[in-house]
């Protein structure tokens, strides 16, 4: 497995070495958490009926039955989320949680930080998510700066891959459809003794169609000319590896990476002739960890060590048309790298809980150069090379009262060396009426985001005194267990408000030379809502419904505007049917409102329902087909103004797992 930095791979090879050097024949007795529980809501296994804060789990049979080029889309079965592919599988897709901005939602791989910070808001491309084998993706709403720092302040998405348990489990797959696309997948996973292993590839291969114009019909009808198909191919693969020194030790060590490139569209605009241009993008995403974990005095305290580096590395080939230089050709890279070093402890307390407590370090870089082709050959120009160091320290108390209240509070302290320094508190409760099958919740916290390198340092814009952003939210809800749990219900009313939101804009803070302006801490925003989900095994074994819908109000503040990309309605409604033994039948309709594709209510997207088919046939224990029928009604929709979206399209493919 590739990581990210040849420091973490050093420490990581020192560390594994001592564990294999000590290796005993003993099972460690960490427990994995069960689908009733989940890690992310409190840094550490939590049954879910004891959770206060709204968090919702997608499990590998939910993954497994998304395309293998955009896996991403799974996270609209999620009330509370926003997902916006820009022009088909492969461009740039960014989630958003209760209307926050993508960069306030802080992604993790196997609770590793993958924000790319070379970008401007710091947010995580999901273009890069390949469809490697996820065990589960856990999506915590709401502020969770107290806990995790620095992005989470519309919420938290763990993408958490499998781990190797049991006898050797081997699956492989492959399926093939539209736009001339291909894709294949393998992982293998297993234990043997002390040792636990799980890896797994993937990759896929598409034409395509054109990003930009495709089935806009004022696009093609104005054009004399055809749209060039615009390709997309992404390699994947992750892996870990876990060795139990003790029933009291374990070693951990993995990685995640993946290869994206994908041919682009520019966007039409008085400063753009060629919009349908031949400009490309290669991404790579490389993330790597190393975990020792120690229970002490009987099991009371767990010490977890935990050094880990992520890093993206960004190459733009633009080429258009200007009316300022006519025909161009630049090249652009950007490099962002992650390293940090963290500590956490989770003392037992008896009948007063459990204390969670950490502190961490981490340091960011970026670097960008810039490079013209055309008109006239330059030099490379390295334009930024910035770095910055983040400390942290955090607590966690998690105490239950009267046996079904269960509550917990936290704090965290972000200092940024050379920058600001910023605190942030969340408190929960859950309450348990076991009689009836309800819980009742609610959560109250505050977020920060640390202004980002390319926000202080970029040359042309950067501010180097920014302050972080800011926020407070809080939510209420209750979750309803009826016909012996055969139905689930949930509702959440939740509420933001963004304070010193960072944006471009001209001041008197910015400098001389900064003629069109500069970032400068100047928005508000706020954000309100509902989110309701519900499902309901109608007929056991043979019918089952599940849905989900958002109801999202987004403001600027300043402008009173409503916020770019966020529906106020959004939802899905799934039916899963298995009429035979082996064969599973589900149809599904997501819908999505009306919106504005840009700020000030500009560009306004129509709103649109895409009917979604899939089925699979399971032929014994070992093969499996499936086929997945998408757009089936060929609605035209846009998901950003002026980028197409694919038409009714098909697709089927073959599993073997053994």
């Amino acid at each position: 497995m590739v990581v990210p930095s040849r420091r973490v791979l050093a420490v990581s090879v020192s560390f594994f070495a001592l564990s294999l050097g000590a290796l005993q024949a003993q099972t460690f007795t960490e427990p994995v958490p069960a689908p009733d529980f989940v890690v992310t809501a409190t840094r550490s296994p939590l049954a879910i009926s004891q959770a206060g804060s709204a968090i919702s789990v997608i499990t590998a049979e939910e993954i497994a039955k998304e395309s293998l080029t955009s896996p991403a889309e799974v996270l609209r079965r999620v009330p509370g989320v926003t997902v916006v592919e820009t022009g088909g599988p492969g461009s740039t897709t960014t989630v958003r949680l209760r209307g926050a901005e993508s960069g306030q939602t802080l992604v993790l791989i196997d609770g590793i930080r993958v924000n790319d910070p070379s970008t401007d808001s710091g947010e995580f491309d999901f273009s890069n998510l390949a469809a490697v084998d996820i065990e589960r993706i856990e999506v915590l709403r709401g502020p969770q700066s107290a806990i995790y720092g620095s992005d989470a302040m519309g919420g938290v998405i763990n993408i958490i891959t499998r781990k190797g348990k049991g006898a050797p489990r081997v699956s492989v797959g492959m399926e093939g459809g539209s736009y001339g696309t291909k894709a294949g997948r393998a992982a293998v996973s297993g234990s043997n003794g002390p040792v636990s292993y799980a890896f797994s590839t993937t990759g896929f291969d598409t034409a395509g169609f054109s990003r930009y114009g495709y089935r806009i019909g004022r696009i093609e009808d104005a054009l004399s000319f055809p749209l060039e198909p615009d390709s997309a191919q992404r390699l994947g693969a992750a892996g870990r590896v876990s060795v139990a020194i003790s029933p009291d030790v374990e070693f951990e060590i993995g990685g995640y990476s993946s290869y994206n490139r994908v041919q682009i569209d520019n966007a039409a605009s008085a400063f753009e002739f060629l919009p349908d241009a031949p400009s490309q993008t290669q991404q790579r995403l490389y993330e790597g960890h190393s975990r020792l974990t120690i229970n002490a005095f009987d099991g009371i305290l767990k010490n977890t060590f935990l050094v880990s580096g992520s890093r993206t590395d960004r190459d733009y080939r633009l080429v258009g048309i200007s009316p300022f230089s006519g025909f161009y050709w630049n090249n652009y890279g950007y490099q962002g790298e992650r390293l940090s070093a963290e500590y956490q402890g989770d003392l037992k307390l008896g009948s007063y809980g459990l204390l969670t407590f950490g502190a961490k370090a981490e340091q960011e870089n970026l670097i960008s150069t810039s490079r013209s082709v055309l008109p006239f050959s330059t030099p490379e120009n390295e334009d930024i090379d910035a770095s910055q160091t983040t400390r942290s320290v955090y607590a966690l108390h998690q105490f239950s009262l009267f046996e079904n209240l269960h509550l917990s509070l936290g704090g965290r302290v972000d200092d940024i060396e050379d920058g600001d320094t910023f605190g942030t508190w969340r408190a929960t409760a859950a309450y348990e009426i076991p009689s009836s099958g309800t819980k009742l919740r609610a959560s109250v916290g505050t977020g920060a985001k640390a202004p980002t390198l390319y926000q202080k340092f970029d040359p042309f814009s950067g501010t180097a005194d920014l302050e972080a952003e800011r926020s407070i939210g809080f939510d209420v809800g209750i979750d309803q267990r009826l016909a012996d749990d055969r139905v689930l219900l949930s509702a959440t009313f939740f509420a933001n408000r963004f304070r010193n939101l960072i944006a471009y804009g001209v001041a008197d803070t910015c400098r001389p030379d900064q003629f069109y302006g500069c970032f400068i801490n100047v928005n508000r925003a706020r954000t309100s809502g509902v989110e309701l989900s519900a499902d309901v095994d109608v007929v056991p074994a043979w019918l089952r419904v599940k849905a989900s819908y958002t109801y999202l109000e987004a403001f600027d503040e300043e402008s009173d505007l409503r916020l770019a990309r966020r529906p106020e309605n959004q939802g899905r409604l799934g039916i899963a049917i298995t009429p035979l033994p082996g064969l599973s039948i589900e149809p599904s309709v997501v819908f999505v409102g009306s919106r504005f594709s840009s700020p000030g209510e500009l560009n306004e997207l129509a709103p649109y329902a895409r009917f979604d088919l899939y089925a699979d046939y399971k032929i014994n224990d070992t093969f499996s087909v499936y086929a997945r029928a998408e757009n089936l009604t060929d609605a035209d929709y846009q998901e950003v103004y002026d980028y197409g979206t694919a038409g009714r399209s098909f697709y089927a493919g073959l599993r073997a797992t053994w």
